[in-house]
């Protein structure tokens, strides 16, 4: 049975500091109004009210749980799983917790480790379907099919109308090549939700398998009504077509293939054989060329920016920053002036000369944060990728707050090949409240 997994700790915020009175009734307004904001959808305002409850009440393992829900949902997963991880420190016993840190870490690729939360949610409630199913799910990804099996098989029993296990289950026994009791399976689902294309596809796929081309034609012609940009059903009701000997129906199939993925080097093959068996040896030719060529030739390219964030992105998402810097006091130093007019020789394209400024400025104050953090942003223009990095961390170093400053160096850093590190600057820019960090992470991080 699948459960609303948000916030179902609220009454043990109360349970958990029963000697703070002031302090802890302000701690559970906030995690309330968090409660209220993730039911709403608000998951931005709902990170932000989770933050203040934990910074009253730092040891409320609920408080953690739920700031790692509204992260999941804003598609920060890597911010997530250190929420869930404190959370699990503190309430080691709450299988949810495992639950969700283990889906969490399967976005990020982590299988394995997955199966381990996975398992360990099962061991704490043992009859909640969904740990079966997300563990089965991560163990077809790695291949281990029969364990898959076993998941699923479990997981139907305890919800016998889950479409989504006994979908899954009919792909994991077509890997295994039980056709009949796949085709089975995707039945059952197109019973329980008769407008599921996929599932009309996948009994599509058993029946070529069982030599079943007629109706293999029939569900695939069903799913592309249901989904008619899905190229994979063309080729297959193509394949289908082709083995019935309908050469010239197989041939608009493979061309409708072609044009949605034109990369299908198997469309080319299908379409090639057609018109081989049509007496059309030219064309015939010339697509059974392309299905030997198309994507057969390794190609070694080497980049600079090694990450998804290449330099035309960095520049594009870099440039949202807006400019922090506000009019200050004159000191006797006069940093602050040297500051300004290196953000006035930037604006006009003097950057060499912005970074002689901010050098001079940083010489004088050694602690002005926002100088380290412009230089940076300077020498990211510049294509000092690396330098900007050492600035960006001078700055956090002097104001661990400073959102910006993770976010740029997050962006750096993701287009240089390190992922993992860049999604988790960006994470903290966008739990500090800078909120097109989330917009990043959703893009680039997942």
């Amino acid at each position: 049975m699948k459960k609303n997994p948000i916030l179902l700790f609220v009454f043990s915020l109360f349970l958990v500091f029963p000697t703070l009175v002031k302090a802890q009734k302000t701690a559970a307004e906030f995690f309330e109004e968090g409660v209220t904001k993730s039911k709403a959808g608000d998951f931005m305002s709902a990170l932000q009210a989770f933050n203040q409850a934990i910074s009253m009440s730092p040891e409320n393992a609920p408080s953690y749980y739920n700031r790692a829900m509204a992260k999941a949902n804003l598609k920060d997963n890597r911010g997530a799983i250190l929420d869930f991880d404190r959370s699990i420190e503190l309430n080691p016993k709450y299988s949810d917790a495992y639950l969700y840190r283990g889906i969490s870490k399967a976005k990020q690729d982590d299988f394995r480790s997955a199966i381990q939360d996975f398992s360990r949610s099962i061991e704490l409630n043992p009859d909640d379907s969904q740990g079966y199913y997300q563990r089965g799910i991560n163990r077809s990804r790695l291949e281990n099919y029969r364990g898959a099996l076993q998941d699923l098989n479990r997981t139907v029993e305890l919800e016998p109308n889950n479409a989504g296990a006994l979908y899954a289950r009919g792909n994991v026994k077509l890997k295994l090549e039980d056709f009949t009791s796949a085709l089975t399976d995707f039945s059952r689902v197109i019973d329980l939700t008769p407008k599921s294309p996929s599932a009309f596809a996948g009994r599509g796929y058993a029946r070529i398998k069982l030599n079943d081309f007629n109706g293999s034609v029939a569900d695939y012609s069903k799913a592309i009504e249901l989904k008619p940009d899905e190229a994979e059903s063309f080729y297959n009701r193509g394949f289908s077509r082709s083995k019935l000997e309908k050469y010239e129906e197989a041939i608009a199939d493979f061309d409708q293939s072609i044009t949605l993925d034109p990369q299908n080097y198997r469309a080319y093959y299908g379409r090639g054989f057609c018109k081989s068996k049509l007496g059309n040896q030219r064309d015939a030719i010339s697509d059974l060329n392309k299905a030997v060529e198309l994507n057969n030739t390794p190609t070694d390219s080497k980049v600079v920016y090694a990450g998804r964030i290449t330099r035309a992105i960095l520049d594009e998402l870099r440039g949202v920053v807006q400019e922090r810097n506000k009019i200050n006091e004159l000191s006797t130093e006069r940093s602050e002036a040297l500051f300004a007019r290196a953000v006035g020789k930037n604006k006009q394209g003097d950057g060499k000369g912005a970074i002689v400024d901010l050098n001079r400025a940083i010489e004088l104050n050694p602690t002005y944060y926002e100088a380290y953090f412009t230089r940076g942003m300077v020498k990211s223009a510049m294509g000092d990728q690396r330098g900007a990095v050492l600035d960006c961390s001078s700055a956090l170093k002097l104001n661990p707050k400073y959102a910006e400053a993770y976010y740029v160096r997050g962006l750096i850093k993701h287009s240089l090949g390190d992922e993992n590190s860049g999604c988790m600057d960006l994470s903290k820019a966008g739990e500090l409240g800078y909120t097109q960090a989330y917009k990043v992470i959703s893009d680039y991080c997942n």
